[in-house]
């Protein structure tokens, strides 16, 4: 069984490196989304520098493993045999919960699942001891750490109103006195700023990151035998004052001397202290378990410590109550692999793109869709603004939306994904309000996510910005309130999963550890190329693009490839919906319902930024604008009849109505053959951009048409004389009504390029689209 116990260990260690990567990827968003957000270095450099602070941190953050054994139950109620049972469930529902999120492009706390999985799995492995000693149910509480739960609980929910309360006032005096002019201030307005900001990044440091360390809880003679957290926690006042003339002595002299950007300073040294906190207190909750595990195995097989020889299921783990270092050697490897993760994570990149999108001034492809509780706390804050603007005068009101009035920047087209999300500003009141929001709550040894308090004060920020105008308040509020929905998920979820894997565990360890564990890396492997998948998606080359030029001519030269696009998926929508009819694959037609919801998706994301493509355009080339409106009009036609087309044929087979008869089948076959050539010409004219043989096209219009109207006598006709199923009746009169529609859209796009094509005048190539 020993042997057993060991091949345990080793899958742990598996586990943990699993948890580091995905772990890494959802709480990467706490130190990187300012400063991606914001541009405000390169990517390299903010990289290197988050790679330090998490190195660094990841090496003195010994002193934190100990929640992992004794935090959140009492191990000298529990043997051997239970511990490793609660640990390796608490792994393998880690991974799986924060692969979940990251697969969602949701942040999350991994604070909160590692507790309450911890949590969850004591609790059942609790229940079951008691059902076999005959114990009454309420001794539960003997065995768990109720009153640190509770104000770990507590603690968290506090701190999101707190984090985003704080936030939004903080944010809105900084713009209030700086506007968005604020590089033209005088050097000592940004001398103070830059102070102010790096004495509350300092006090961070200095409380969360060297406080929360091991040899920080070591007594030293030098200081009067105080621990050297106990030393800073009395020295707060004298900590905070000297930083504060040291800063802001060293910001005026780097602004006026050295001529530098103290915002962007400002942006990097909040970000190597978040990262340097987020690896010294958070590599718990990715590896914490497992090296508990380990030090559970070590004193089970250590004579010297199990003397009697005991037996696994009667070993008392008391030994993980008492502090024990964690060898630097696995602090050292498992900063490697965060370091690693975060270079090479699209994952993490995903979740940090949602915290930013939420949190954008200007325009942003809104991944979340309204629901009424987002629309009822816009309409109470468009209450509120109302209200104000009655209580304050008129002059008062000018002045201050002239502070917050954004400047307008003017881009080429193709540079428009180089503005930042948000300006230095923000950038730096996120970092400095979520440094001190954390520092003050762990100098008070109040519990708290840090996840949670960054995502809320980027939110808070963002609103007293007024990022969240009338055209994106209720889509951002909506995304805010999917991401605090998913931390209550993360809650629940982690409790009765982990508690679900314990109790498997539970009944044959033997035969559940490998299923079970086999299962978890399955799904990992199968999530993985989903994502893969969905990236590749993404980048795919038939994928449509937003035409930039502002000339009729550059505009038909460069929407032709996007019609080619539509025509060849259109092509492959029509044939597969026709033939998942003939062999009744009800897989292949909901395929194909995804693929042609997907290109709608896509044509509508092109009707979108028509604003903005009216905006671009100069005087003398407003008719592009027409010819563009009706271009994208006659590729909405398209999709929306290939849509109809997919969805009537999925619903018939799906309803398991009476199969197509064999001349009906026959006769749309005809149809998709002859639409197949029309398709295929059309998306070789298009990629070729050989405009003149439009014309070839378009006298055989009314051949397609005759053909269509003729399959649908034909049906009324049969109708008449031999059909006896209605529902084939209906479904075969949609198909080819539909078809006819869709050909008289794709003609009408033809006919309006054919009339705009002025063959005279070659269109000017675009070298980046050539490429492609």
């Amino acid at each position: 069984m020993e042997n057993f116990y060991l091949y345990m260990i080793i899958a742990l260690a598996i586990l943990a490196v699993a948890d580091l990567v995905v772990g890494v990827s959802n709480d990467a968003v706490n130190f990187l989304n300012s400063a991606m957000g914001s541009k405000a270095v390169s990517f390299r450099t903010l990289m290197i520098v988050a790679s330090l602070g998490i190195g660094i941190g990841a090496i003195f953050s010994s002193g934190m493993m100990e929640i992992a054994r004794s935090g959140i139950f009492h191990p000298e109620l529990f043997m051997f045999s239970e511990i490793m049972i609660i640990f390796m469930a608490v792994m393998l529902t880690d991974i799986l919960l924060l692969d979940f999120f990251n697969s969602m492009g949701l942040p999350t706390s991994t604070t909160v699942s590692i507790v309450f999985e911890l949590l969850g799995a004591a609790v059942a492995m609790t229940l079951i001891k008691i059902s076999h000693s005959g114990g009454g149910y309420m001794a539960v509480f003997n065995y768990i750490n109720t009153d640190k739960v509770t104000e770990i609980i507590f603690g968290i929910l506090l701190s999101v109103v707190i984090a985003f309360s704080i936030g939004a006032f903080v944010q809105w005096v900084a713009r209030l006195l700086l506007s968005y002019d604020f590089e033209k201030k005088a050097n000592w307005v940004g001398a103070l700023f830059g102070g102010l900001a790096l004495t509350s990044i300092t006090y961070f440091i200095f409380i969360k990151g060297i406080g929360g360390t091991n040899f920080a809880n070591e007594r030293y003679d030098l200081i009067g035998g105080e621990t050297i957290k106990e030393f800073l926690e009395h020295q707060v006042f004298y900590i905070v004052t000297v930083s504060l003339v040291f800063w802001v002595l060293l910001s005026y002299a780097v602004i006026e001397f050295l001529k530098t950007n103290i915002y962007k300073l400002v942006i990097l040294v909040g970000t190597f202290a978040l990262a340097l906190a987020f690896a010294g207190n958070d590599l718990v909750n990715f590896i914490g378990p497992t090296i508990g595990a380990f030090q559970a195995y070590s004193d089970f097989t250590n004579p010297a410590v199990n003397t009697l020889g005991l037996p696994a299921s009667e070993f008392s783990m008391s030994s993980l109550g008492e502090a024990a270092a964690t060898p630097t050697l696995l602090l050292l490897v498992a900063g490697v692999i965060m370091v690693v993760t975060l270079w090479f994570s699209s994952k993490a990149k995903n979740v940090v793109k949602t915290s930013i999108d939420l949190s954008s001034q200007g325009e942003t492809k809104e991944r979340f869709q309204p629901n009424s509780l987002s629309r009822v706390f816009v309409r109470i804050a468009m209450g509120l603004s109302q209200a104000t603007s009655y209580v304050l005068p008129k002059s008062w009101e000018a002045k201050i939306d002239k502070q917050f009035e954004p400047p307008v920047i003017k881009l080429a087209r193709d540079k428009v994904h180089e503005l930042p999300s948000f300006d230095l500003v923000r950038a730096a009141v996120n970092l400095m309000v979520a440094a001190v929001l954390i520092a003050i709550a762990t100098s008070w040894k109040l519990p708290l996510s840090t996840t949670y308090v960054t995502f809320m004060v980027a939110m808070g920020t963002s609103l007293a910005d007024r990022a969240w105008g009338a055209e994106s308040a209720v889509y951002r509020v909506a995304g805010v309130i999917n991401v605090i929905g998913g931390w209550f998920f993360t809650a629940f979820s982690a409790f009765f999963s982990a508690a679900l894997v314990a109790y498997l565990l539970n009944l044959n360890i033997k035969i559940m550890f490998p299923i079970l564990l086999l299962l978890a890396f399955g799904l990992l492997i199968k999530s993985s190329i989903a994502h893969s998948e969905k990236i590749k998606e993404t980048k795919a080359e038939d994928r449509l693009s937003k035409t930039e030029s502002s000339s009729v001519q550059g505009v038909i030269y460069e929407s032709a490839k996007n019609i080619a696009n539509v025509v060849k998926r259109g092509n492959r929508i029509y044939t597969n919906a026709i033939n998942g009819l003939a062999l009744q694959d009800l897989s292949l037609l909901k395929k194909n319902k995804k693929q042609v919801r997907k290109l709608s998706e896509e044509v509508d994301e092109l009707r979108d930024n028509i604003f903005y493509f009216i905006k671009n355009l100069d005087e003398s080339s407003v008719g592009a604008s027409n010819f563009y409106i009706n271009i994208l009009g006659f590729l909405q036609d398209m999709t929306q009849s290939l849509e109809y087309i997919s969805k009537v044929s999925h619903k018939h087979i799906h309803n398991n109505h009476k199969k197509l008869k064999f001349s009906q089948i026959k006769e749309l076959k005809e149809v998709d053959e002859r639409f197949e050539r029309l398709f295929n010409n059309t998306r070789n004219a298009f990629e070729s951009h050989s405009f003149e043989e439009i014309g070839i096209i378009l006298g055989r219009k009314q051949e397609i048409i005759s053909l269509v109207t003729g399959k649908i006598q034909k049906q009324v006709e049969r109708t008449r004389t031999e059909e006896s199923s209605p529902k084939n009746t209906t479904l075969y009169f949609s198909i080819l009504l539909e078809t006819k529609d869709l050909l008289i859209a794709t003609m009408n796009l033809l006919e309006e390029y054919y009339h705009a094509h002025d063959s005279s005048v070659k269109p000017i190539p675009f070298p980046d689209k050539q490429k492609k």
